[in-house]
C-alpha cells in the first residue's frame, strides 16, 4: 500500500469489513499502514441484507473491536442498493436462461461503487481495502490487477471487471498472503473475528441452495419462474421432463432426474422454446466463447499472442488466443484446447503468464 504516498494529501483509509477473519486482517493491515503514514483509517462495514439478530450481534462486536483498534466504525445501509443492483440482476439472469456471477458484479457496483462512495462522503476516504487475496501494482499506464500470492485462494477472478479509475482506488492488504497465515496474523494481534467460520460462496443464498432462494424470492416478489419443458438429446429425440431451466446450468450431471445409459450433461438451455439440451461427455467441451460488457484493463495491442483464459472461478486458466473485437464490442476467446463448457452469464478472464488481468468480460456464447 506504499502508492498511496504518491498523493499529496493524507486522505483516510476506508476498509470494507464483514466480520470475517480476512477483513478483519485487513482492517488491521491498513490500520498499521495508515498509522506510518499519519492518515485516519475507517471501517465501514455495508448491510446488504435485512438485519437479522445474528447479523446485529455481529455489527456490535465488529464495533467493540473497532473500539479497542481506536478505528471509527460506521454501518453503510444498502439493502436496497444491494437487492436492485444485485439481488436482482441475479434473478434476472436465472430467469432468462444464464448462470450469473453475482461477486464479480458486486465489486465494481457495491464495494468499489456504492460502499466507497459512503465513505468518501461519510469520511473523505478515496481508497478502500478489502480482504480479497489479489494484488495491485502501479505501472506508466496506470494501475495493474494481478493474481495474489496464494493460488488456491486468488480472487483476482472475481475483480476483473473493475474499472481503471476504481483499481486506482483499492487497496488488497492480503494479497501478498497464504490464506493459512490469516489466523496466525490474528492471533499475533490479539484479534478474534466476531464471525469466524468461512463465508458462503454467494453472501445472500443461504447453505448455496440457490433454487431455494429463487423460489422464495419469486413468491416474495410476485415473479413467475418459467415451468417443465421439455429434455432433448443432442440428436433431438426427446428423453423426458424438466423441472424449469432455472434449475440447471451448463455442464451440469448431477440432480437431473433423468434416467439413462450413460451419464449425461446439460449442453444447452433454449429459453424460447423452454427445452434443455443434454448429452454425454463427448460433447461437454468448447474450442471458444464470446464475452460482452468487456472490461479492457491492457490494452489489446499489448496482449500476448498466447493468453490464460479463466471461465469459472475454481477452474484453472487455459492457454488461448483472444481478440477485442472494437466494432462488436465482443471478446473473442479460442482455446487451444477445447475446455468445458463455458456458461452464459459467468466471467471470462484473460491473463497474461505473469498473473496479471488482462481483460474480462461476461461470456453471453
Amino acid at each position: 500500500m506504499s502508492r498511496l504516498r504518491r498523493y499529496g494529501r493524507p486522505s483516510p483509509i476506508a476498509v470494507a469489513v464483514s466480520g470475517g477473519q480476512d477483513s478483519l486482517l485487513a482492517l488491521a493491515l491498513a490500520r498499521e499502514q495508515a498509522v506510518q503514514e499519519k492518515r485516519e483509517c475507517v471501517a465501514v462495514h455495508g448491510r446488504f441484507l435485512p438485519p437479522t439478530g445474528v447479523s446485529i450481534e455481529r455489527e456490535e462486536e465488529m464495533a467493540r473491536i473497532c473500539k479497542e483498534l481506536k478505528v471509527q466504525f460506521l454501518v453503510a445501509d444498502l439493502v436496497d442498493t444491494f437487492y436492485k443492483r444485485v439481488i436482482q440482476p441475479f434473478v434476472n439472469e436465472y430467469l432468462n436462461g444464464r448462470t450469473p456471477n453475482p461477486c464479480a458484479h458486486c465489486n465494481p457496483v457495491i464495494k468499489l461503487g456504492a460502499l466507497l462512495e459512503y465513505a468518501r462522503i461519510e469520511v473523505g476516504a478515496d481508497f478502500l481495502a478489502t480482504g480479497h487475496y489479489a494484488n495491485t501494482k502501479w505501472t506508466k499506464h496506470g494501475p495493474a490487477l494481478y493474481r495474489g500470492k496464494d493460488p488456491a485462494k486468488d480472487q483476482s477472478y472475481f475483480l476483473s471487471l473493475l474499472k481503471w479509475n476504481q483499481l486506482e482506488k483499492a487497496l488488497f492488504p492480503l494479497g501478498e498472503l497464504h490464506k493459512s497465515q490469516v489466523p496466525d496474523e490474528l492471533a499475533k494481534r490479539g484479534l478474534t473475528p466476531p464471525a469466524p467460520e468461512e463465508s458462503q460462496e454467494i453472501c445472500f443464498i443461504p447453505d448455496d441452495d440457490y433454487c431455494a432462494f429463487l423460489e422464495r424470492t419469486a413468491l416474495k416478489h410476485h415473479l413467475e419462474l418459467p415451468g417443465p419443458g421439455p429434455v432433448f438429446l443432442a440428436d433431438g429425440s426427446l428423453l423426458g421432463k424438466h423441472q424449469g431451466l432455472w434449475r440447471y446450468t451448463l455442464g451440469q450431471r448431477r440432480g437431473l432426474g433423468i434416467a439413462h445409459s450413460e451419464p449425461l450433461y446439460v449442453l444447452e438451455k433454449d429459453v424460447e422454446t423452454n427445452a434443455l439440451i443434454v448429452g454425454s461427455a463427448q460433447y461437454t467441451h468448447r474450442k471458444g466463447c464470446t464475452a460482452r460488457q468487456v472490461n479492457i484493463l491492457v490494452q489489446p495491442k499489448h496482449w500476448p499472442e498466447t493468453v490464460l483464459a479463466q471461465t469459472r472461478y475454481r477452474q484453472k486458466a487455459k492457454p488461448a488466443t483472444a481478440e477485442y473485437d472494437r466494432k462488436r464490442k465482443e471478446l473473442q476467446i479460442s482455446f487451444l484446447e477445447p475446455q468445458g463448457l463455458p456458461a452464459p452469464g459467468q466471467v471470462a478472464a484473460i491473463y497474461d503468464d505473469t498473473g496479471r488481468v488482462l481483460a474480462a468480460g461476461v461470456i453471453s456464447a
